[in-house]
């Protein structure tokens, strides 16, 4: 595990137990079984819907976008605030929603 990924682990614990799993080309970040972070080249985006994404654009945090076959991709993920990369509450108040988003996916995938 990269110490980027080690230091994520560390700062998680204020909103529990979360598991690390390459893919992609990078790593999902899941509690419960469920992905709501994704991390990329160092940099932890969390999932976000139309309960939270406010919260990220207002903060002028970027979508998580990707470049594939010649066509520009995005998905339903916004960069962490710099600041919850260093704050384990911080964090939690972040990953809470996040969290929450991915179980609200998850229920309207099963409608």
């Amino acid at each position: 595990m990269s110490e980027f990924l080690e230091h994520l682990a560390e700062q998680f614990e204020a909103f529990g137990p979360v598991t690390v799993r390459r893919m992609f080309g990078g790593c999902g970040i899941f509690r419960d079984g469920l992905m709501f972070g994704l991390v990329v080249d160092d940099a932890l985006y969390l999932k976000a819907d139309e309960h939270n994404r406010g919260s990220f654009e207002s903060s002028g945090l970027p979508r998580f976008e990707y470049t594939r076959k010649g066509k520009r991709v995005s998905l339903s993920y916004y960069l962490a605030p710099g600041e919850a990369l260093e704050d384990p509450g911080t964090l939690a108040e972040w990953a809470r929603p996040a969290f929450d988003a991915a179980l609200r996916g998850k229920r309207a995938s099963r409608r």
